[in-house]
């Protein structure tokens, strides 16, 4: 029983970052109805922002943390004036085939100027992060404890700045009805880059918590968690913020019984036959 548990706390915690990650892909696709599928390897740069501050620049790390945001956001944000913005009036396949030469572009960028070997993540200066958590007869690294509580916290604020505040309802209303919403005055460019920042936002986060567990990074490190939040975004609804952050925990949690109870290798071709079915 005390297994079991302990697989269902790691498979809430890796789950809760896929959900952090899902809700970037839905909140793109609510507002511009776009995949944006260079959202992983957004998630995969933040990990070589870190490593660049804190390795090579020596910089704290409480400092690289908003550093790491920062660049991440800024990257978001780049990606939609130059790859996603110019084509805003073009066929929606277009914009998507635009959105998968971002994702390769970006791998092979980091490729190029990391090489395709993983960079050790300095998890060792955020030594806080790897300490032993006690749950009763459960035992856990803090990073895995304390994701999912601030994957929570960031959803409640998430939901009441859509539920609450102006900016909130002009993403509302765009998610509705785009044309109708620029008919009626709203600024849609800066609806969309308030949603490319909470998405980069989110992804840097979700970096952070992910590569304090899993320590390397390499070019190809967003592919595989940008895929998997994108199973739970469909999941849970794509669209839906609720639904992506259920549909991100749930994936985790089925990934993780998988891998103890059915077969490691084969836990990748269980998620992604879940998307098979939730789709039939």
């Amino acid at each position: 029983m005390t297994a079991f548990l302990q697989n269902c706390l790691n498979g809430i915690s890796i789950g809760s970052i896929y959900a952090l990650i899902a809700i970037g892909y839905t909140m793109v696709y609510g507002i511009l109805r776009l995949i944006n599928f260079a959202h992983g390897d957004i998630f995969m740069m933040a990990g070589y922002f870190m490593i660049i501050c804190m390795t090579d620049l020596l910089i704290p790390w409480y400092i690289s943390l908003l550093l790491v945001v920062l660049f991440t956001v800024l990257l978001g944000v780049f990606i939609e004036r130059i790859a996603y913005k110019p084509l805003r009036d073009a066929p929606r396949m277009s914009i998507m085939i635009s959105a998968i030469g971002v994702s390769y572009f970006l791998q092979n960028f980091a490729t190029y100027l990391f090489t395709a070997q993983p960079k050790s993540y300095p998890y060792a200066e955020m030594g806080f992060l790897s300490k032993t958590v006690k749950l009763g007869e459960i035992s856990t690294t803090l990073v895995t404890f304390i994701t999912p509580i601030l994957t929570v916290i960031l959803v409640l604020a998430l939901a009441f700045l859509i539920r609450k505040t102006k900016i909130g309802m002009a993403m509302r209303a765009v998610s509705r009805d785009f044309e109708t919403s620029e008919l009626m005055g709203i600024d849609i460019n800066r609806v969309i880059i308030v949603t490319f920042i909470i998405g980069s936002f989110l992804a840097a986060v979700g970096s952070v918590l992910f590569f304090s567990n899993y320590t390397g990074v390499n070019p190809m490190s967003g592919s595989m968690p940008g895929l998997k939040a994108f199973v739970a975004a469909v999941f849970g609804g794509i669209g839906s913020i609720p639904g992506a952050m259920l549909g991100g925990i749930l994936l985790g949690v089925i990934e993780n019984l998988s891998k103890a109870y059915i077969s490691s290798t084969l836990s990748d071709a269980i998620v992604f036959g879940v998307l098979i079915v939730v789709l039939l």
